[in-house]
């Protein structure tokens, strides 16, 4: 059910935006979802179909931009990929890292006819 309110969100900043723009339709949507994020691309589009009926973003093509994990060593400042099996430095295969890329979520652009 997280999706949801996730999709609720994401209806509202387009709407938002859309009403400053004197939108008369939102024609596509890009969402950029990190690769750690547990939001599922399909659930969103299903409540998407539902709560976005009746409003100007009903037909909307809804885009999703995966961001690849990433983290910084910090002990040796190394930036390197997460892999999904090891969650240790590659260089000095510390497990002391922190999170730099892959965990977001955001609205990336809305396109609109006016």
């Amino acid at each position: 059910m997280h999706e949801m309110a996730v999709t609720e969100s994401i209806l509202r900043i387009t709407l938002d935006h859309a009403g400053r723009a004197k939108a008369s339709r939102v024609s596509a949507i890009t969402i950029k979802l990190g690769q750690l994020s547990s939001l599922v691309d399909d659930s969103i589009r299903f409540y998407w179909d539902l709560i976005a009926a009746d409003t100007i973003a009903e037909k909307a093509e809804l885009y999703f931009e995966r961001v690849p994990a990433r983290a910084l060593c910090l002990d040796c400042n190394t930036e390197f990929a997460l892999p999904k099996d090891s969650f240790v430095c590659p260089n000095c295969r510390s497990e002391r890292f922190r999170i730099i890329a892959g965990d977001e979520m955001s609205v990336e652009s809305i396109e609109v006819e006016t």
